[in-house]
Order: structure tokens, then C-alpha cells, then sequence
């Protein structure tokens, strides 16, 4: 593949702009400036730098962010940021888009790829793709509430149930639940239907794949193939109570 479209592909601009960059030394391959833009390179595992940022190449983009609270997950926010703007420009000109959305105040483990077919596998009903939410809420938990939950409440827009894979109870204020479905608000939903609120919500795990310990709030990391198959893969089933 030429350089120049190397990093057009990668989301660098368009392809006169690419050129440019190239031309203007701005483009470093295996620690040498590369400015010939008809430059053939063999595109699968290249990393190569833009003006000093190392960029591994990625013929479809899928990266992993620790959403912050106040940050929408919409391309056209209405109250508060995107979560687009949390990314470098490459990414957002290519159009990557979140996988399945986090409300603004909610935290946690948010995927982005440009790949719709991967977008429909993640987020369809018909796959049941397990994510894993920690949730503090106002008033103490009590048995009976986690019984509903795993039994199936029924929200205001849908006559049939919807209830938790599974539930584990933390402490009396906190507890993990595991859904495989994506509703509007539905944790939040779902509480309120069996007379509680929810204080805070966090997501740890999407599929197998666990929110990194060491990625701050606000940071993103590239995801490679091999984590793919963790992020469509079901977690261990936690306990209920």
C-alpha cells in the first residue's frame, strides 16, 4: 500500500492533505523520516509516527475508553461534551462511533470501532453480549428487590420483562448486575421498578473484557484482534444476593 494512503485510511485527512504531510517530513518510518508519499510499505503491523505521535496502523479502528461522567455519547451532544471530543482526530475523522451509549453521568468501560458489522455483533439483542454495571443506590438493598431483578421487571414502554443475568449484592448500598439486553435508562429503570434509585453507575465489563485498572478517566487504548473474541465472550456468573 502506498504511504499516502496508509495514512489516509488511517483518518489523517484527506488525500492531497496526506501527501502533504508526507512530503513536508512530517511522517517517520522506523525512526527515518519517510517524504516520498508513492512510498509501497507493507501496511499490517506498520506503526509509524505523525509529526513525533507513534500510529499503529489498523485496517478497522476498535479502541477502548474509561468514560468520565459528563461526557454525552452523541455525535450532536445537546447539555454537556461528546466523548468524541476525548479522542484524537484521526479516530473521529475515520468515524469510529460508540458501541451501544452510557448516559452522561455514567462511567465506565465505553467501546469505539468504524466497523458496522462488529457495531450490529456487539450490540444485538440476538447475541446476547453480557455487560457488567456496579451500582450504588439510595436506600438499602433488600432480598426481595434482588429476587425482581432476576425474575423480570416490566418497564413502562415494554409489556414483557426484562431482568438481570445476574445480580451480586456488594454491600447494602451497592451491587454488581449483569445485563444482556439495551434499554433506554434501563438500570436506572429497572431499580426505580423495584422502589429503589440509583446513586451512581459504573460499567466494569463488556463481554469478558474488563474495564484496564490503569486507564484513567477520560484516557482510550487500542484494542488488537486477539481481545476481540473477550469482548463478545461471556464473563464468570456471579452469585445472586
Amino acid at each position: 500500500m502506498r504511504l499516502s494512503q496508509v495514512l489516509f485510511s488511517q483518518g489523517f485527512g484527506s488525500r492531497r492533505a496526506c501527501a502533504a504531510l508526507i512530503a513536508g517530513g512530517a511522517v517517520q518510518l522506523g525512526g527515518r523520516i519517510a517524504d516520498d508519499p508513492e512510498e509501497d510499505v507493507a501496511a499490517e503491523g506498520l506503526v509509524f509516527s505523525v509529526q513525533g505521535r507513534a500510529w499503529p496502523y489498523h485496517a478497522r479502528a476498535l479502541v477502548l475508553m474509561h468514560k468520565p461522567a459528563g461526557y454525552e455519547c452523541s455525535q450532536k451532544p445537546r447539555h454537556h461534551p461528546s466523548v468524541m471530543s476525548l479522542l484524537p482526530p484521526p479516530l473521529r475523522e475515520r468515524g469510529v462511533q460508540p458501541i451501544g451509549r452510557l448516559d452522561e453521568d455514567t462511567t465506565g468501560l465505553l467501546l469505539f470501532t468504524d466497523d458496522g458489522a462488529l457495531i450490529h455483533r456487539l450490540t444485538s439483542p440476538r447475541h446476547h453480549v453480557p455487560k457488567v454495571y456496579e451500582i450504588e443506590t439510595r436506600h438499602p438493598l433488600e432480598d426481595a428487590q434482588i429476587e425482581r431483578l432476576l425474575a423480570g421487571v416490566v418497564l413502562d414502554d415494554d409489556p414483557l420483562p426484562v431482568r438481570a443475568a445476574a445480580v451480586q449484592r456488594r454491600t447494602s448500598f451497592t451491587l454488581s448486575l449483569t445485563l444482556t439486553e439495551g434499554k433506554y435508562h434501563q438500570v436506572k429503570r429497572m431499580l426505580a421498578a423495584v422502589g429503589n434509585r440509583v446513586e451512581s453507575l459504573h460499567r466494569s465489563a463488556f463481554g469478558a473484557l474488563a474495564l484496564p485498572p490503569d486507564l484513567a478517566p477520560g484516557e482510550w487504548r487500542w484494542l488488537y484482534p486477539r481481545q476481540l473474541d473477550a469482548a463478545t465472550a461471556s464473563p464468570a456468573t456471579p452469585a445472586a444476593g
